[in-house]
């Protein structure tokens, strides 16, 4: 009739005008999100580090954060939250509201590790985080005691073939553990693994004798060797670390694959602006391009290693996919 609408107008008209206030409310959602991300940051940043006080990994988030703090002009403020090879610390931050201000300094255990170990885990890291940056490389060794007769790795598996060889690692599914696995896979022979849930006591037993090597970062064994008191057999990356030039890697020494870095990097929530990202990448590569920053990393046994965003999203996933594949094949529990 004349003058008066149909049902199926008047359905027409109001969702017409419902989809024209929801896009009037996006475009405001994203003006104001674009604004806050330009005036980022104005509040303190939490850095989430999933380890106890003390360690490399809170070492290195500190130093860190000191950078950040220069860079950004504001408060960076780490937050220790061990437990569960860093799940404890990673689930928190993959909760936290996508604003920038909870971050995660991870290492490859929580987010490229533990998806493999751990059926149950809250987060997923391929869908739940932001790359911001690669932030330092810190390889595995195998060290003994000095007195110990073997010089080598290949000496050492020698000596595996005639009796019982204890090698301590920090974890079960830790990188020194998956470290070991590799380095006898290539070997052809069964190390006897001994499990710790921390360096420190799997290095006083080392010391004591009760242990006949140990896998472990590079910080965590530098001042025992420098003491004279251990001696470095081989070291996990792919060439040899410019920390301890003249130790030979497992590759060198024949044990392919016997690949196992240590890295740190910074990661935020998913959903994180990116223009938030690109000015935490931009202040976390300026900050470890600082020489005061690589000179205290590298006396702790740290190579610098800073990346873009994107390179470090994509390493990210080759290291899940590797790591992944390993525990699969090895069959290896988490604790």
């Amino acid at each position: 009739m004349t003058g008066t609408s149909s049902p199926t107008m008047l359905h027409a008209m109001v969702i017409g005008r419902l989809h024209e206030t929801l896009v009037m409310l996006a475009l405001a959602l994203a003006a104001a999100t674009t604004a806050q991300a330009q005036h980022y940051p104005n509040r303190p940043i939490k850095l989430v580090v999933g380890f106890t006080a003390g360690g490399t990994t809170d070492f290195v988030a500190r130093v860190l954060a000191e950078g950040l703090r220069s860079q950004l002009g504001t408060s960076v403020i780490v937050e220790n939250k061990p437990g569960a090879n860093g799940a404890i610390g990673a689930e928190s931050v993959a909760k936290a509201e996508p604003d920038g201000y909870t971050l995660f300094f991870t290492t490859v255990g929580a987010v490229a590790i533990n998806p493999a170990l751990r059926s149950n885990l809250a987060y997923d890291p391929r869908k739940d985080f932001a790359s911001v940056g690669m932030v330092a490389l810190n390889s595995t060794v195998l060290v003994v005691n000095a007195t110990m007769a073997a010089n080598s790795a290949r000496e050492l598996v020698g000596l595996a073939k005639r009796r019982a060889v204890s090698i301590g690692v920090t974890g079960l599914g830790a990188i020194s553990h998956l470290g070991l696995e590799l380095f006898q896979a290539a070997a052809g022979v069964k190390f006897q693994a001994v499990p710790y849930r921390g360096a420190a006591q799997a290095m006083s037993d080392l010391l004591g004798g009760q242990l006949d090597g140990l896998f472990a970062d590079v910080p965590t064994i530098m001042p025992q060797v420098r003491a004279g008191k251990l001696k470095i057999l081989g070291i996990t990356s792919a060439e040899r670390s410019d920390i301890l030039p003249e130790v030979p890697t497992f590759v060198e020494q024949g044990f392919y694959d016997t690949i196992a870095n240590q890295w740190a990097g910074t990661l935020a929530p998913a959903l994180t602006s990116p223009t938030v990202i690109a000015k935490l990448n931009a202040a976390q590569v300026a900050a470890l391009s600082e020489a005061a920053i690589q000179n205290r990393l590298r006396q702790a046994g740290v190579t610098p290693a800073p990346s873009s965003a994107e390179d470090f999203g994509r390493y990210l996933q080759q290291e899940i996919e590797r790591w992944g594949r390993l525990v699969r094949e090895k069959g290896i529990k988490g604790e």
